[in-house]
């Protein structure tokens, strides 16, 4: 549990670094770039993933690809303290319906009432937002990067227990992913990418650690129990992702949004409880 907090801490501080530049896509694209120069430096060091686990990696590695853009989509179209807990407190409960199907993992009535919190959560998120007069378009790239990001996780969650090394699993599909994902922003955004590596690389390479660290933690978490309950405690790091936009970033989201947040961590809570 403490692992994943750890990890759960470790994920706001990398979407908060993604954040805090001009454009979202081209910091997240940074910090990518940072991870991918770490990975290439450990994963010498570490064994092999098996070789059954391999076509999770190319699976998580598209999924991957998808996330960050939406990622970059979502904070450049809205507040981090709106599209965060909406796509990371989402994903858990997908996780939870799919996960019965397909691993075979139970769901029981404290999880099924996690599910509802959860939903209380996002509706009022929702409606809070609407009132504020703030356009649709970041509550709708977070609940579709929500989606992608139960995908992965459930991939994931499969693929590390067969890859024999959490780690070294994490560090294969983050390098996957960067291969496809940098050179497209690159190509599309060469000059502005250039500028943020002269100006903001150790910034790169504070937030490749973070982003790395957190899902490696989360995945060994997987390994050694049910995939569900993982992914909802992970979701924590709502709490912190709110804290950190309000403290770093200056965001003020009001009384209803931070109800909604926390119905959300409350929902997350409740679905690792049950």
């Amino acid at each position: 549990m403490l692992v994943v907090l750890f990890g759960a801490l470790l994920h706001a501080s990398w979407n908060v670094l993604a954040k805090s530049g001009g454009d979202a896509l081209i910091d997240t694209t940074l910090i990518l770039i940072g991870g991918a120069v770490l990975a290439v430096l450990a994963l010498p060091l570490l064994p092999l993933p098996a070789r059954a686990s391999w076509p999770f990696i190319a699976a998580s590695a598209v999924l991957q690809v998808g996330y960050f853009a939406l990622v970059g989509a979502a904070y450049r179209s809205g507040d981090m303290s709106v599209a965060y807990p909406l796509m990371r407190g989402t994903a858990p409960l997908l996780v939870a319906l799919v996960s019965r199907a397909a691993l075979g993992e139970s769901l029981s009535i404290g999880a099924a009432c996690g599910i509802v919190i959860i939903c209380g959560g996002v509706l009022t998120m929702a409606l809070a937002h609407r009132h504020s007069g703030a356009g649709w378009r970041p509550v709708g790239f977070a609940l579709a990067n929500a989606v992608v990001i139960a995908g992965y996780t459930l991939v994931d969650g499969i693929g590390a227990r067969r890859s024999g090394n959490a780690m070294a699993y994490t560090l294969a599909i983050f390098l996957a992913s960067c291969v496809v994902f940098v050179p497209w922003v690159a190509w599309r955004h060469a000059a502005a990418l250039a500028v943020v590596l002269r100006r903001r690389w150790h910034l790169g390479l504070a937030g490749g650690a973070c982003i790395i660290l957190s899902y490696g933690l989360a995945l060994w978490a997987m390994t050694r129990g049910p995939i569900a309950p993982v992914a909802a405690l992970r979701e924590t790091s709502i709490l912190f992702g709110m804290v950190l936009a309000r403290v770093a970033l200056h965001e003020r989201p009001g009384p209803a949004r931070v109800a909604a947040g926390l119905l959300i961590l409350i929902g997350a809570g409740t679905l690792r409880l049950g």
